[in-house]
């Protein structure tokens, strides 16, 4: 339901990298300046994994087809730029600038929240620079091999074109960055 918090991961992993970790509020902030490989530390530790490219977009969207999932009065998402800050902290709403406590804006109809905005989330996918991929299947396929990791769902600092369900990003898979953190996926 959330992104990883740094609270979350300095338990199972015993440090914080996080650039925002001397808030007061830090404990409940997703953890960021995490790699794709460091994550994947963090998995084997925990049992869980990284959602798929298909699995986050099915996550985010919640049965949508607009740029920004559903939120109250807008159960079928909306197009609207000026509504973004109702579910997302993102450059247009975000003062003073930095990641936020998780959860602190509406869910999406999955109960979903901060699917937008806050921090990119990793993926599992390799990144293709072209979408042949059909996102309508259950599993589609992506690349087997590549250079860069996907990254969804834009950040604190990402301005509304940004942070919509579509958006989708790259990095090396040793790359770090105050907007780049995680949700985990759990496999049946």
């Amino acid at each position: 339901r959330y992104q990883v918090t740094q609270a979350q991961w300095q338990g199972k992993m015993g440090s914080n990298p996080s650039y925002f970790k001397d808030k007061v509020d830090s404990a409940s902030r997703p953890v960021e300046e995490v790699s794709w490989n460091d994550i994947a530390v963090f998995n084997t530790a925990t049992g869980l994994r990284l959602p798929t490219e298909a699995e986050w977009e099915y996550a985010c969207r919640a049965g949508t087809t607009t740029h920004f999932h559903s939120m109250p009065d807008y159960p079928n998402g909306t197009n609207d730029d000026s509504l973004l800050g109702n579910i997302a902290w993102c450059g247009s709403n975000n003062s003073p600038s930095g990641t936020k406590p998780v959860g602190g804006k509406a869910a999406n109809a999955f109960g979903m929240y901060d699917m937008l905005g806050n921090v990119e989330e990793w993926c599992n996918d390799w990144y293709c620079d072209y979408i042949d991929i059909d996102f309508g299947n259950i599993q589609p396929t992506g690349p087997t091999t590549g250079d860069f990791r996907v990254l969804r769902g834009g950040s604190w600092n990402y301005g509304s074109s940004n942070c919509r369900s579509s958006t989708r990003d790259y990095d090396g898979p040793d790359g770090r960055n105050s907007s780049f953190g995680f949700r985990v996926a759990r496999t049946p």
